[in-house]
């Protein structure tokens, strides 16, 4: 019979500091003293004692995991024997007190097992209690009442408590059907009762349950691993599942789970002897394990409940808690986060090596394509297929060439085949013999540019060659953003993987699968470019990340250094490195400046120079863009991108002075005319007579129709809106037309704001006879263009603000927040003032922390100071935004005074102060 608790070794502090099982036994034997019959008061000071104890217990392995961050083992030991003493103690009392059975008969025994991540031992400070109570028969009515009055205990306790009532027979009939219940059976740890019972349960799960249906558990552990790498994301999103995400500790769970199955195994340092894990691969498992649980538990303590997801938020409290600081240009949390991706990334190495051995044991199914595709592939020499993977013949030999360290990623790429994880492991292990010499060597070049350029999926052999060491080996200087991830909600993944997830959108525009999405990168790589350059361009595009200095200007002088290394020529070194320094020059371009300006254009064109970087830097920012995340590309961005490439390429083409204002103006009054046809020539002369020069060089023939009907017979004290989806640009734009007066703008930037929409673009015009006509671009918290179902409302409220009905800066304060999940973020204000971007406006260029009334707090300011805006441009990148206002003076100048630009930007740093104040009240 098992009753006694004897304390694991190692915990995080004395295990009588966690739980002092004198004291609290002492409390209920004092109360039994007396009076014994008392059981109501009996269960009160038992419940009251074991409280007191745990609080004591939890505060003081939470103090000690304070002061030593990493005792993940020592922790999690810790929070499982503070679980059986508090369990312990209720099933003793329920069973010897409150329903005491001196002669028990055969059918009333019970037993009681810790399962789960419980019956492991592994626990972190909110994690459930899994409790397994085992009868030999059907439940008598004393079993169901031991079992009843010790949950409703554990109950009291706050435990968050999972259980089952079962017989032997019923755990092998649903462990049968259920891979979780056999999993959970797996785990089983005996806590308490009786030893037969416990002895009779292993007998028969070993030999009814277990035996012969080995290959069936380890493809259902796989499956379940697929889903929920499927429902987590990879394992680089910035926001990873520690839990369950892909590399996280459910992984190295399940590698356990399979290994105690198979080869029947207590503990993972078993797997070495069976030869699944060499010794240092082991050591990688056990680093990996704690350093994912100890970034658990620091989870929890946080949060002071279950939380397995690491947001943004969390980030920066668990990195000040598990000791990172801030070093060399890069914050404490971005330090943490690389070594946690680092870990994660170990996790996958450590998964497939395990599940190769275990096909090479027949124990799992090859990879059903590999299964499919039967025809045997020809190797070259020195290569041989081992249960559809790439291997080795002879490991000397293969050494014997150093050259033979990337060969084998051709040899991979060429046949389709994957590499086998012992070809993996000797990659690995003999990374060294890639040396400066090795660098140098024009076959390596070679090598490494075909690996880019030659198959047609250069993301495969990178992603690899990334995770096994062999690119930062190549590549030293890529070394430093492995597994770096950018602290910031706009960027996805590690800059690692969004690199090789830009090469990976090149490349499928060249397998031609992103035609309609993409037509002018696709008709560019059709026609023809330096695929060379443009590789290695978008290879080293980032390659400056992580430094105090700008990452383009330090990313073109470390491309300057590689470029040479991997076989280009000088005047593609050039190339490469104008790319990587201005690799943001056509996105800011295009989402930060009014393209309607002619002088935009002819900027950029000037800065650009020639043709081939257009193409180039045109490709390469689409690629950068896509590779950001899973969504952020839209057709708002492409559109963007898309004109100014058209338009910068005609004025190469036709020379800068094709970008005519008046050319521009006369194109689209034409267009209107044709637009327009069933308007007699009396209302069409007022039409195109009303409005200035920049009207008509400013917006599509479509917002001018809209404003012409919206203009005619309108009366002074009107205001009219046309809400129109524009599916070209993924949103929604919305034309006001009224009586033009001071600080229109900024009223309907605050109706906007209210009705929660995300304005991208705006630009007001003024008629000659004194009426504002606005267009703004608009879409919803998703991204994405109003359904055409909420327009009449949006319409509504939009009237309702215009008309003073509701005031646009007292409605805002319940509504401009920012969301906890967002406040770890530094985003420092940057404000610019232009006066060359534009012949007409100064251009005031906000970059600050981005807010749902951040654009009607700047265009209040603006108006206050007597300052006319013509256009605002937004471009949002995750918590930060940059608003481009195009403004004048209220005589119609430009601020070329110092003072006023000083006094402006004053103003406009103390509007956004008060608003980030307030959004985080």
């Amino acid at each position: 019979m098992k009753d006694t608790l004897t304390p694991p070794d190692a915990l995080i502090c004395p295990a009588e500091v966690i739980f002092d099982q004198n004291a609290v036994q002492a409390r209920i034997d004092a109360v039994r003293k007396t009076d014994p019959s008392d059981t109501a008061a009996l269960r009160q000071e038992a419940v009251t004692a074991t409280r007191a104890a745990m609080t004591a217990g939890y505060a003081a392995i939470a103090e000690a995991l304070r002061q030593t961050p990493f005792a993940a083992r020592e922790a999690t030991r810790a929070y499982t024997w503070l679980t059986d003493c508090a369990v312990m103690t209720a099933l003793q009392l329920a069973s010897r007190d409150l329903h005491p059975l001196p002669n028990p008969t055969e059918s009333e025994r019970l037993t009681v097992f810790a399962v789960g991540g419980y019956g492991r031992g592994e626990m972190a400070p909110f994690s459930d209690v899994d409790l397994l109570f085992l009868t030999p028969y059907k439940i008598t009515a004393w079993a169901e009442s031991v079992i009843e009055s010790t949950l409703y205990m554990l109950w009291d306790l706050k435990l968050k408590v999972g259980h089952a009532s079962r017989t032997i027979r019923e755990c092998i009939r649903l462990g049968t059907d259920d891979f979780t219940i056999r999993t959970a059976l797996l785990e089983k740890r005996l806590l308490y009762g009786d030893d037969r019972l416990a002895a009779d349960l292993d007998h028969r799960l070993r030999n009814d349950l277990f035996k012969g249906t080995e290959r069936d558990f380890v493809e259902a552990k796989l499956e379940e691993r697929d889903a929920r790498h499927e429902k987590q994301g990879e394992r680089y999103m910035v926001e990873p599942n520690v839990k369950e995400g892909k590399g996280g500790l459910r992984d190295l769970q399940s590698l356990f789970w399979i290994s105690k199955y198979l080869y029947h195994v207590d503990d993972v340092s078993d797997l070495v002897g069976h030869g699944l894990f060499m010794q240092d691969e082991f050591e990688t498992f056990l680093k990996a394990e704690n350093f994912l649980w100890a970034t658990r538990c620091h989870l929890h303590l946080v949060t002071n409940r279950a939380t397995e997801q690491l947001t943004f938020d969390l980030q920066v409290e668990v990195a000040e808690r598990m000791g990172y600081k801030d070093r060399a240009g890069r914050r404490a949390v971005e330090v943490f986060m690389q070594e946690y991706f680092r870990h994660a990334t170990a996790v996958g190495d450590l998964t497939r090596i395990f599940l190769t051995k275990l096909e090479a044991a027949h124990v799992k199914s090859e990879p059903l394509l590999q299964r499919l595709f039967t025809r045997k592939r020809k190797l070259k020499d020195g290569y041989k297929e081992i249960h559809g993977r790439l291997g080795i013949v002879d490991e000397k030999a293969f050494l014997s060439d150093p050259l033979n360290l990337l060969r084998i990623y051709e040899e991979a790429l060429r046949t389709g085949l994957l590499i086998h994880p012992d070809a993996m492991r000797l990659v690995t292990a003999n990374l060294g013999l890639i040396t400066d010499d090795f660098r140098d060597k024009p076959e390596a070049q070679k090598l490494f540019l075909g690996l880019l350029l030659k198959h047609g999926n250069p993301e495969r052999a990178l992603r690899r060659m990334n995770e096994l060491g062999v690119l930062s080996a190549f590549i030293p200087e890529f070394e430093p953003i492995r597994a770096m991830m950018q602290f910031n909600m706009y960027h996805s993944y590690t800059v690692d993987e969004h690199t090789i997830q830009c090469i990976s959108q090149l490349s499928k525009i060249e397998r031609k699968e992103l035609t309609e999405d993409l037509p002018i990168a696709s008709s560019i790589l059709k026609e023809g470019v330096n695929r060379k350059v443009l590789y290695v361009a978008m290879l080293l595009h980032d390659i400056g990340k992580g430094r105090d200095e700008d990452h383009s200007i330090l990313g073109a002088q470390i491309a300057r250094r590689v470029a040479p290394r991997l076989g280009l020529k000088p005047k593609e070194v050039d190339t490469v490195e104008w790319l990587v320094r201005y690799h943001l020059l056509m996105s800011d371009m295009a989402q930060k400046r009014d393209i309607a300006d002619p002088r935009t254009v002819r900027d950029f064109a000037k800065a650009v120079q020639t043709r081939e970087r257009l193409d180039l830097l045109c490709v390469l920012t689409v690629c950068d863009i896509r590779g950001v995340g899973p969504n952020t590309w839209n057709n708002w961005k492409a559109s963007l991108i898309r004109a100014l490439y058209r338009q910068t390429r005609r004025a190469m083409e036709g020379g800068l002075e094709a970008l005519n204002r008046e050319q521009r103006g006369t194109d689209a009054k034409r267009n209107l005319r044709e637009a327009l046809t069933d308007w007699d020539a009396k209302d069409l002369k007022t039409e195109l007579e009303r409005h200035y020069p920049p009207y008509w060089q400013g917006l599509h023939v479509t917002a001018h129709q809209d404003f012409a009907l919206l203009l005619r017979d309108i009366s002074e004290n009107e205001v009219r809106i046309q809400l129109t989806p524009d599916e070209d640009r993924d949103a929604t734009r919305v034309c006001f037309a009224l009586a033009d007066h001071p600080g229109i703008f900024s009223r309907m930037c605050g109706a906007l704001a209210l009705v929660g929409a995300n304005v991208v673009d705006a630009r007001t015009y003024t008629t000659k006879d004194g009426y504002a006509t606005a267009a703004f671009w608009i879409q919803d918290a998703e991204g994405s263009p109003y359904e055409a179902d909420r327009l009449p409302r949006l319409t509504q409220m939009i009237h309702k603000t215009l008309r003073g009905e509701v005031v646009a800066r007292d409605a805002m304060q319940s509504r401009d927040k920012i969301k906890k999940r967002e406040r770890a973020f530094r985003v420092p204000t940057h404000i610019t003032f232009d006066n060359e971007g534009s012949e007409i406006y100064t251009i005031i260029e906000v970059d600050t922390r981005d807010r749902p009334g951040l654009l009607y707090d700047l265009t209040r300011t603006l108006s206050n100071g007597n300052v006319y805006i013509n256009s605002a441009v937004i471009a949002t990148y995750g918590e930060q935004v940059v608003d481009t206002f195009y403004v004048k003076d209220m005589f119609g100048l430009k601020f070329h005074s110092p003072a006023k630009q000083r006094a402006l930007e004053r103003k406009l740093r103390q509007a956004i102060s008060e608003g980030v104040e307030q959004a985080i009240s």
